[in-house]
């Protein structure tokens, strides 16, 4: 349970990171406190998105994965973004992810923050 909450934390760390980074990522709310709840929502969000959605994925592109040496790792990345951000929209969330560079260039600023708070932050185990 403790690795699940400090995976949750890693992910709107790095969400909030990419919303303040780039412009076309965006996050609203009428308070600080209802942003907050809004960013933990969209990083549970975007892990249940990563557990289901993504090895799934990984695995139907397997060749272009090796073909490219692992570049279209970024490309799933920004993918899984984009249905995050859709997502949100549906569950009427106020988180939107403006186009597909845009979402290239947020899922490797995620990736990048999330990996370095899972490095500081404990693991739980």
């Amino acid at each position: 349970m403790m690795n699940f909450l400090v995976k949750t934390i890693a992910n709107a760390g790095a969400l909030a990171v990419a919303v303040w980074l780039l412009d076309d990522i965006t996050l609203t709310g009428d308070s600080t406190g209802k942003e907050i709840g809004t960013l933990i929502l969209v990083a549970l969000i975007f892990g249940l998105v990563n557990f289901l959605v993504k090895p799934v994925v990984k695995l139907l592109s397997l060749p272009l994965l090796i073909l490219t040496l692992g570049l279209f790792t970024l490309v799933v990345n920004a993918l899984m973004l984009m249905l995050t951000s859709w997502l949100a929209d549906q569950l009427d969330l106020s988180f939107h992810v403006e186009g597909f560079w845009t979402a290239v260039l947020g899922g490797l600023i995620i990736s990048v923050v999330s990996w370095a708070l899972n490095v500081v932050l404990p693991d739980g185990d």
